[in-house]
């Protein structure tokens, strides 16, 4: 028994959920995926997955024997990371991700000025809305908007971004400027989320006490985008990141409404998952892109108090 190509089997098997789904990842055929699992709980003497029809589920030494694995197979890619030269020269291969409109405004430029100064480095970006697991998925990198939860992920600050509640002019000249949250509760607006109320999150601007107003859309839609161009179109207000709607405040085309009761704003981080020294193309990135990412975030920033 190959022990470490069991222990990768096992593992993908619990990340995908099945032995098929994993059987397929894999490229093997399903009795070869069950057999390696079997054998490698024959080796240990322990059962490390229950099996039913519909899923698997790790014993209690399974679990213990799952955390084990991964540290060991993260300790086996570094070693062999270094073994081919990934610590000495920056290339191979970087997987990054960032939600989709923050990554088409800033990451992508970036990246196409990364690879024309780096040609021994590829990298695969993907923009998603969904945050994607680093470890189960393969990432690199991320970018993450929002506090982030104690975790293994070591995080480089670069910036913060603010959320607004913004309308067209025509929208307000037909409705009115609101003077206050509670008004949004009968005012025409748009929500990206999928249920058919929300809550936004305002602050009282002298107790700095954050409440919450249900807001029942006309609209509702599953991107930011989308949201902004619904609201471009006078259907309603909408509440977004500045940098959804930054291009429409600028032009006159979107108004930001009800300021003083903005949120604090929420920070931004690259964040990784690698422990003791980065591969040299992972720092190369980092070194290129931080600096880059917090001049444009701290230019967003002045230009919304410039305006205040």
């Amino acid at each position: 028994m190959n022990r470490l190509e069991a222990m990768s089997v096992l593992l993908l098997t619990v990340e995908k959920g099945t032995l098929t789904a994993a059987a397929k990842e894999l490229h093997m055929p399903l009795p070869t995926v069950s057999r390696k699992i079997s054998e490698l709980e024959a080796h240990l003497g322990a059962k490390l997955l229950q099996r039913s029809t519909r899923k698997l589920t790790l014993t209690e030494a399974g679990r213990s024997y799952v955390d084990g694995v991964r540290r060991i197979l993260e300790d086996v890619d570094e070693v062999e990371r270094r073994a081919t030269g990934e610590y000495q020269v920056p290339r191979g291969e970087l997987v990054l991700t960032a939600p989709v409109l923050f990554g088409q405004k800033y990451i992508l430029p970036l990246v196409t000025d990364f690879l024309a100064q780096f040609p021994d480095i590829n990298i695969r970006l993907l923009l998603s809305d969904r945050n994607l697991h680093l470890f189960d998925e393969d990432v690199d990198m991320a970018v993450r908007i929002g506090v982030l939860p104690n975790s293994r992920m070591r995080a480089t600050r670069i910036g913060s971004m603010d959320t607004l509640t913004c309308a067209t002019p025509e929208l307000l000249a037909t409705h009115g400027k609101p003077k206050h949250p509670s008004d949004m509760e009968r005012l025409p607006c748009v929500v990206f989320t999928a249920p058919t109320t929300a809550t936004w999150l305002f602050r009282e601007s002298v107790s700095r006490k954050e409440f919450g107003v249900d807001i029942r859309p006309r609209l509702s839609v599953t991107s930011a985008e989308a949201a902004i161009q619904a609201a471009l179109r006078h259907t309603g207000f909408t509440r977004v990141y500045r940098y959804h709607c930054a291009e429409h405040l600028r032009a006159g085309a979107l108004v930001q409404v009800l300021r003083k009761f903005d949120v604090a704003p929420l920070p931004v981080h690259l964040i990784h998952g690698s422990q003791g020294q980065l591969p040299l193309k992972m720092r190369t990135f980092l070194d290129f892109a931080v600096p880059r990412l917090r001049d444009e975030l701290a230019l967003m920033s002045a230009s919304n108090s410039s305006t205040k």
